[in-house]
């Protein structure tokens, strides 16, 4: 389907999947978008579904028409996002230290034209300060065993949980809002109960974070 938005015609594809349980909406980078059904889903709820998703769908054009290109040199003054915010990354203070909202990060190697790579280097290091803390912290009252948890560069997901109680967490976390973050991190400690995402995982989902949805 071709669906405008706020004047903008955005391309949505519609893919069945076995393991769906839900109706998805998912933006890709090629500026269209995905919506997911499950095997006996209904086309018909599926574009209402998506005809219900417009909001969403505006946002995420906004999003992608100001965040920089892959190609596009990180200056001062580029838009990033942290937090949930598209925030603009200043150099400030002696020694050119940078900032995204109120954190400091500190000066790139001298001669540095492109900030990208420091940026995501030193937000990176800040995940891996964070996170492990942040789980552990959402995990303790609810006598969850985590046994690992790592943080990488993941390419396709948020997070994942191994069957030995690994959590694996993608750095990008610390550009999202806080209560998107806390709920990846509920959705990878449920999967210590329930290995899949049957209706008691989604139960367990709902016992440890009941704003999830």
């Amino acid at each position: 389907d071709r669906l405008d938005i706020e004047g903008h015609v955005v391309v949505i594809r519609y893919v069945r999947h076995p393991k769906a349980r839900r109706y998805r909406l998912a933006w890709l980078r090629d500026g269209t978008a995905r919506c997911t059904l499950p095997m006996r889903g209904s086309l018909t709820e599926a574009r209402r579904f998506v005809e219900r998703s417009r909001p969403w769908l505006a946002g995420r054009i906004a999003a992608h028409g100001d965040q920089p290109s892959r190609s596009a040199p990180w200056t001062p003054g580029t838009r990033v996002w942290f937090r949930g915010e598209l925030t603009e990354l200043r150099s400030t203070g002696p020694g050119g230290r940078l900032h995204l909202l109120d954190w400091e990060i500190p000066a790139p190697p001298a001669g540095t034209t492109d900030l990208r790579g420091h940026v995501e280097r030193a937000m990176f290091a800040l995940a891996a300060r964070e996170l492990p803390e942040r789980t552990l912290e959402l995990a303790e009252p609810h006598g969850l065993p985590v046994r690992r948890i790592a943080v990488r560069n993941q390419r396709s997901r948020w997070g994942s949980c191994s069957r030995r109680g690994t959590i694996s967490l993608n750095w990008r976390l610390v550009q999202v809002p806080l209560f998107v973050r806390d709920y990846i991190l509920f959705h990878e400690l449920a999967h210590l109960r329930y290995m899949n995402h049957s209706t008691h995982f989604w139960t367990e989902v709902s016992a440890l974070c009941p704003t999830w949805e």
